[in-house]
């Protein structure tokens, strides 16, 4: 369970904090939710279901500076993996944006980060499906990123690349 003033990654909507643990009757039923407030977009508020197993599953705690530093460094020392199918990779992509999984968000994102040098290497460019899925990722991860280090989206999305490759 999380508290009040709790700084957290929700899914792909991005860093929020806990506003508050609340009473709400959406729907013609009463339950209790998390007040979240988005902090790089702080009109956006979202009310996430306490007792709801789904949507909680979509929370987590901001990653640190260390951790950040920590999950860059392991996927740097990682042999890249591309999955050559462009159906299984589509397929895996959702799989990753749907778990919110950093570590496979950052090694997708290297394959792909090498995959488009050697096409532009040789006059050719990635998949558009390949540079959605860098898109997407490369948003909820700078801002994660970005809370942990201190700095903004764009640097942290520059240091991501810089240093996955």
């Amino acid at each position: 369970m999380f508290d009040v003033n709790d700084t957290l990654m929700y899914g792909s909507f991005g860093v929020c904090r806990v506003e508050a643990i609340e009473m709400r009757d959406f729907m013609g039923a009463e339950r209790e939710y998390y007040v979240l407030r988005h902090l790089f977009s702080p009109n956006n508020t979202f009310y996430v279901p306490v007792d709801s197993e789904t949507a909680v599953r979509q929370l987590h705690t901001v990653c640190s500076k260390k951790t950040a530093e920590e999950l860059i460094g392991q996927i740097r020392s990682e042999a890249p993996r591309w999955t050559a199918d462009d159906a299984a990779r589509k397929a895996e992509y959702s799989r990753i944006i749907d778990s919110a999984d950093r570590l496979e968000m950052l090694r997708q994102m290297k394959a792909l980060l090498l995959h488009r040098r050697e096409l532009t290497e040789n006059g050719k460019k990635l998949h558009s499906s390949d540079e959605r899925f860098l898109s997407i990722a490369g948003n909820i991860l700078s801002e994660e990123f970005a809370y942990a280090l201190g700095t903004d989206r764009s640097e942290a999305l520059r240091y991501i690349e810089e240093h996955l490759v």
